[in-house]
């Protein structure tokens, strides 16, 4: 009898965070990185009211609260130091552990050190070579350049991690190879790129220099397909993840487009959100009595994920301040094993 795999599995594990606006918690994250060992690294968006949470906040993978950077700027247009935030949409490491934060309203990039020290940022208003309007994803490759979404020139743009201009790919539109504000991008073990086409409703793939590969995912709520995804990533397997933001849920699909399967959360007390409760008692009267708290578990505005080389999967969570946290299972085999896992 031939061998057959039954298909991938995920398991859920935790949940990290709560909504606060410092200290061990987030404020309207959008997106996180993974640093060394169990170190990450979550942006905290917040709101233009309370531009004092608009933070780096770094913590471990086990919920260990270590520290926070970065400062919200007092308005839109006051900006009175050089790590002032605004909207800032996305954040990435480089290979000597470095941070980068992307700002939509400033059109800049700003570089930190691991621990938050500020290095200097760069980035120019406008839609020539090198200029940013409104970017949004952060990945970088092999070798150690950066692909950033230039979401309001709906292209992508490539620079050393210095940020000098080294070429670009994309235009307005929805046919092959063309973006409709494009926000997430990830790239995969070959170099292949992978951009999350918001208002397209699908993900495109390319190669490493910018030709269209393909695309796959259409408007829609059913399986495969897509209400304004936000987040792409892809794990060492060739597995795609996507948040399909409109919609509520995880999608994931194989190294070819075809559906795989939906994930719409299945969250729990984190361990910040137990300490919160257990030093207000009043607190947990108050859910003692509220009416459907079923929900919490679900997916509310999933809008960036992360895959790691442990095999987990981290999904964050905009609208309830949260990251949940899930693993990928090894795949069953029918055969010579009879069903057994190898």
């Amino acid at each position: 009898m031939p061998t057959q795999t039954l298909g991938v599995t995920f398991r859920y594990s935790r949940t990290i965070g709560r909504g606060d606006q410092s200290g061990t918690g987030f404020s309207y994250p959008v997106a996180m990185a993974r640093g060394e060992e169990d170190l990450m690294y979550v942006l905290s968006r917040s709101y233009e009211t309370r531009p004092d949470s608009m933070r780096v906040t770094i913590c471990t993978t086990g919920e260990e609260y270590i520290g926070e950077f970065g400062k919200g700027a007092p308005g839109r247009n006051e900006t009175p130091y050089p790590d002032a935030m605004v909207w800032p949409t996305s954040i990435a490491l480089d290979q000597d552990g470095q941070v980068y934060v992307a700002d939509d309203w400033l059109h800049r990039i700003t570089i930190y050190d691991g621990d938050g020290g500020l290095m200097g940022n760069w980035g120019v208003s406008g839609s020539g070579d090198g200029e940013l309007n409104g970017p949004s994803g952060l990945a970088f490759d092999g070798d150690n350049n950066l692909l950033l979404v230039d979401s309001g020139n709906n292209r992508i743009q490539k620079f050393t991690k210095d940020g000098k201009f080294l070429a670009q790919w994309g235009q307005a539109g929805s046919a092959d190879g063309e973006f409709n504000l494009p926000w997430g991008i990830d790239i995969d073990s070959k170099g292949d790129v992978y951009v999350a086409d918001w208002r397209n409703d699908r993900i495109q793939k390319f190669t490493p220099d910018g030709q269209f590969l393909k695309k796959f995912g259409t408007s829609g709520n059913g399986d495969g397909e897509l209400n304004r995804p936000t987040g792409v990533a892809v794990d060492d397997g060739g597995i795609v993840y996507v948040t399909d933001y409109g919609n509520d849920r995880l999608q994931v699909f194989d190294g070819d487009g075809r559906f795989l399967t939906t994930m719409l959360g299945e969250a729990t007390m984190s361990k910040w959100g137990q300490t919160k409760l257990d030093a207000n008692p009043d607190m947990w009267s108050e859910r003692g009595v509220a009416h459907g708290l079923d929900r919490e578990k679900l997916f509310w505005g999933p809008i960036a994920v992360e895959v790691d080389d442990d095999g987990q999967i981290f999904v964050v969570e905009s609208s309830r301040n949260r990251i949940q946290v899930y693993s990928k299972q090894d795949p069953f085999f029918l055969g010579k094993y009879d069903g057994g896992r190898l």
